[in-house]
């Protein structure tokens, strides 16, 4: 029966695996002693999880195209990609196993990543099958695996929405990057490495000035960047704790793509919205369970400020 699927809303194209977030017991870590006593929780995480998962929480068609091995962790990734509707017929086996990451969390929300580098190097998923997948979509979600850089000319000729996450970019010059921006409509990055994102930008709308660029600044909001400027967006209010900001980027990028691309919202209200989304991605704690629900995103954006003028 698989022929009467219907087909997905969203692409997401990246990485799946395992992450273990290590939390640190509120101190830095002894270096001066041989052990350690730390909280190890493993969750289906990183970007390709985070997004799909998130999607699938707001109640949206989604469908996954990444690497898994054949192994404890693929098995523990989908097993809950199937919990949330994920469609995975674009799955495809790493012969070096799923990939794991190391996330070191510190007490107040700060977090140390070490990503797993073996995995997936030269892989390409069958391109028939990932036109199939992509077929009738509306939006494609990359991240930044080297496989999926091939399948982005393909969503472009099938009329899909390319958006892309450039990660914590050092170099917006950086070689590998340069097919993910150079194909996309939306990109998002992380400002971590900049102590202000106008540059970065300016430099992405150079040649192409109708792209949109949205740029995560963690305690200091995010940054909208069009043809018409840029827009500097306060982080929204909450009174909820800040446990874990693993995934939060990924929820800004789910929650701002389906409110504008998939729901027709303006832009201002589409950067709130994914801000709130991200704001309660930081809530969960070790987890990529419980990401925010369409019901509680609606609930929350009611009472969401209005957005800031254009300076």
């Amino acid at each position: 029966m698989e022929g009467l699927r219907p087909s997905p809303e969203v692409v997401v194209l990246g990485c799946a695996g395992v992450d273990t977030n290590v939390f640190l017991p509120g101190r830095e870590v002894d270096w001066s002693v041989e052990a350690n006593f730390t909280e190890n929780l493993d969750t289906p995480g990183q970007a390709g999880v985070y997004a799909s998962r998130g999607y699938a929480a707001l109640g949206r068609r989604v469908a996954f195209i990444g690497n898994l091995g054949e192994d404890a962790c693929g098995a523990m990734v989908r097993e809950a990609f199937s919990r949330d509707g994920v469609d995975v017929r674009g799955m495809f086996t790493d012969p070096a196993g799923t990939a794991r990451s190391i996330n070191v969390m510190y007490p107040d929300g700060r977090r140390k990543n070490f990503y797993d580098a073996r995995a997936a190097s030269g892989l390409r998923p069958d391109p028939a099958r990932c036109r199939e997948v992509m077929a009738g979509a509306r939006l494609v979600h990359s991240h930044l695996a080297d496989w999926a850089r091939h399948l982005l000319p393909m969503a472009r000729e099938l009329g899909l929405v390319v958006a892309c996450d450039l990660q914590d970019v050092v170099d917006p010059g950086d070689a590998y990057r340069q097919d993910f921006i150079r194909e996309s409509d939306i990109l998002f990055f992380s400002a971590a490495n900049h102590a202000d994102p106008a540059p970065l930008i300016r430099r992405f709308l150079q040649d192409r000035p109708e792209r949109i660029v949205v740029s995560g600044m963690g305690a200091q909001g995010c940054a909208l960047g069009t043809r018409k400027g840029i827009r500097f967006f306060p982080p929204e209010p909450s009174d909820l704790p800040l446990i874990d900001t693993n995934g939060a980027g990924d929820s800004l990028a789910v929650g701002f793509l389906t409110s504008h691309v998939l729901e027709g919202r303006p832009l201002a209200e589409s950067i709130r919205r994914g801000q709130l989304a991200a704001r309660h991605c930081c809530t969960l704690r070790g987890t990529s369970e419980g990401l925010i629900r369409a019901r509680a995103l609606d609930a929350l954006a009611l009472a969401s400020a209005p957005a800031p003028e254009l300076r």
